[in-house]
């Protein structure tokens, strides 16, 4: 049986697959899943979405339009393509025992997505599931990352409303139930975090990285500040993929939509450090300009403290330590997953510019995990680190 979580590289001994192996297949499973799906429905496949994760992939069925997603093995397409999960025959035989068995990854997806809807959060209704393969219906709207660089002003307050659209859905009985019997864990940014750098298979991953040196003492930091800071926090509902790019908000304004779950439990932080880092890597790899930067950052800034307002100061300490953490933590995972990134891959816009600005990021992560060794006090720690944002985005 494959387990994906303790595979190890194999990059000297099986040759990976290629991007073109991979769409191919998915793009037949979509097409099989579809016709299984609409069997009298005329559906024509459209572009492939660019993705590190999953295949995703525009289609119509009877006019209308959809997304298909394709999972292999409940990894990242950048770590088959790889070579990971072995040469193509060995990943064609692990995927059908994978889809064989119950609760795969998009299955888990499917049901929570009805499970959001259900709770009254807008998300994309399911169109169809067919194992390895999810549809949906397609979701119109600017991303919070479009509206945060039109608007750096606004920043806070979008915060909020997101803040203010997920609290009350994600403490919903049915959904903690849920949850507690199908969580996608493989989302979580410390599972990740310690999958990816863990062992001899993490050495290697990051001897084979550019800038392998650096990243390797960012790493080892990070771990050690993690394990310190140990497991006291509660461990609660969490929506877990909570990107910039999965919160659209509809033309004229109004309640945002958020695409891809991946309900599980984690540290309350967890989804703010995720939205703030993928923001902050944005604003780093596009260089805004000093007044967008400011703005942005003391936006950030006054969110964080009115999220923090009513803890006493030992917790609101530890908490935004954990936040720190774990937003270096996403932010060391996302980069060194570009850094990867296979040729032929489809690339995602803002991977490119955030490759072409590695050097950048780096010096950010150096200076922000260095700043980790001092117990400082989480708000000190916190300002020190949006400062050197605030380098790495204005240089």
């Amino acid at each position: 049986m494959f387990h994906p979580a303790t595979s190890p590289l194999r990059f000297d001994v099986v040759r990976p697959p290629t991007p073109e192996m991979v769409a191919g297949y998915a793009a037949e499973h979509i097409a099989t899943a579809a016709r299984d799906l609409w069997p009298t429905s005329p559906v024509r496949l459209g572009p492939v979405v660019p993705s590190v994760t999953s295949h995703v992939q525009q289609l119509t069925v009877d006019g209308g339009s959809l997304y298909a997603k394709v999972e292999l093995l409940g990894m990242s397409l950048v770590s088959v393509i790889r070579g990971t999960g072995g040469d193509w025959p060995t990943v064609e035989a692990a995927q059908r025992a994978y889809l064989a068995r119950p609760g795969t990854l998009l299955e888990r997806e499917a049901n929570q997505l009805r499970a959001l809807a259900a709770a009254g959060l807008r998300v994309p209704k399911v169109a169809g599931y067919r194992p390895g393969v999810l549809f949906t219906e397609r979701v119109h709207g600017a991303t919070l990352a479009e509206l945060v660089a039109a608007s750096p002003e606004s920043t806070a307050g979008l915060l909020h409303l997101v803040h203010e659209e997920l609290a009350p859905v994600l403490r919903g009985h049915d959904l903690v139930a849920l949850v507690d019997r199908a969580p996608i864990v493989e989302r979580s940014i410390p599972g990740t975090f310690l999958r990816k750098f863990n062992g001899t298979s993490g050495a290697a991953y990051l001897r084979r990285s550019p800038h392998g040196e650096v990243l390797r003492d960012i790493v080892l930091r990070v771990r050690r500040a993690n394990a310190a800071a140990g497991s006291s926090s509660p461990r609660l509902v969490i929506f877990g993929d909570l990107k910039p790019e999965h919160v659209l908000f509809p033309p004229g304004g109004g309640r945002p939509s958020f695409i891809d779950p991946g309900l599980m439990r984690n540290p309350p932080c967890a989804d703010l450090a995720k939205l703030l880092s993928r923001l902050v890597l944005d604003m780093v790899a596009r260089r805004p300009g000093e007044d967008s930067v400011r703005v942005v950052l003391d936006q950030i800034t006054a969110y964080t403290d009115a999220a923090a307002a009513h803890l006493a100061a030992v917790d609101e300490s530890a908490l935004l330590r954990q936040l720190v953490i774990l937003w270096l933590m996403d932010t060391t995972n996302i980069l060194t997953t570009y850094l990867s990134h296979p040729a032929g891959l489809p690339m995602t816009r803002n991977g490119a510019v955030v490759v072409a600005r590695t050097g950048a990021v780096c010096r950010m992560l150096d200076l922000c995990t260095s700043a980790l060794v001092p117990l400082r006090a989480g708000r000190d720690l916190w300002r020190l680190c949006l400062a050197y944002v605030a380098q790495a985005a204005t240089r």
